[in-house]
């Protein structure tokens, strides 16, 4: 049977395109090629709060729900050799019948809209290790998923090509780059504020310090109340305990009058 330029590629099976995409890994990299492939232990893709909810937010959509199958299946095996994310860029080679590199852009988060999810979030979030952990109230959890004006993005916000030869909406090989990055954001979590091209150190900027206490004013005498403020002491009035003095007594000599 001929094969026309328009037909696509024959069937791998999954173990041979493991090894093969190893392989040209092996290859690349022996080139000099710094590679950051997606590596994803057992059947879940994403573990943590940031990576699940990255995926969450994508299968929500349905534009993307007839592709999304074979993408989880290609990124369990390897097939994501390299994703890189920059500010409003997704980069990734993928390997399937051979290999493909997809490109993906995304809107940066609009000022307004950032201004008021940190707004929102103000005074509930304690440090960046709390944030990039996940670890915070479901309100808080809650407003950065918003479909509408949360932090993860909308269809119309994002743009993919792939070079392989499928020109569906989206390929598997762009699905299997969206699950890399969910396995990603477990790992580093702070790469989706860069792709949204924010700095995640606005959602503390606004907590509340508590000021030191102020050193008393040189030379002025402390009071018993300035004293007690300024110790945490609660110091009762009392009368001030003066120790009576023995006396001793004196000999008198005997002499004239």
């Amino acid at each position: 049977m001929p094969r026309y330029e328009w037909a696509f590629p024959e069937y791998v099976p999954v173990a041979e395109r493991r090894r093969q995409a190893e392989k040209l890994t092996a290859k690349l990299r022996k080139k000099g090629q710094a590679l950051a492939p997606v590596t994803i232990s057992g059947r879940q893709i994403a573990t943590t709060f940031w990576g699940k909810s990255w995926c969450d937010n994508m299968e929500s959509y349905r534009d993307y729900e007839s592709r999304l199958p074979r993408g989880r299946s290609y990124a369990r095996n390897g097939s994501v050799i390299d994703l890189q994310i920059t500010p409003g860029k997704i980069a990734a080679m993928v390997y399937g019948s051979d290999l493909y590199r997809v490109a993906i852009t995304i809107k940066e988060l609009p000022p307004a809209q950032w201004r008021a999810l940190c707004r929102d979030c103000a005074g509930r979030i304690d440090s960046l290790v709390e944030l990039l952990q996940g670890r915070f109230s479901e309100p808080v959890m809650t407003r950065f998923c918003r479909q509408d004006n949360g932090l993860f993005p909308k269809p119309s916000d994002i743009r993919f090509t792939c070079t392989c030869p499928d020109h569906a909406s989206m390929c598997k090989h762009v699905a299997a780059v969206f699950y890399g990055v969910g396995a990603r954001l477990d790992l580093q979590p702070e790469l989706l504020f860069r792709l949204r091209t924010v700095d995640e150190a606005d959602l503390i900027a606004d907590l509340d310090t508590v000021a030191a206490p102020k050193a008393p004013t040189k030379g002025k005498k402390l009071r018993t109340n300035d004293v007690s403020a300024l110790f945490g002491l609660d110091m009762a009035a009392a009368e001030p305990v003066v120790a009576k003095a023995k006396v001793k007594p004196q000999k008198v000599r005997a002499g004239r009058v």
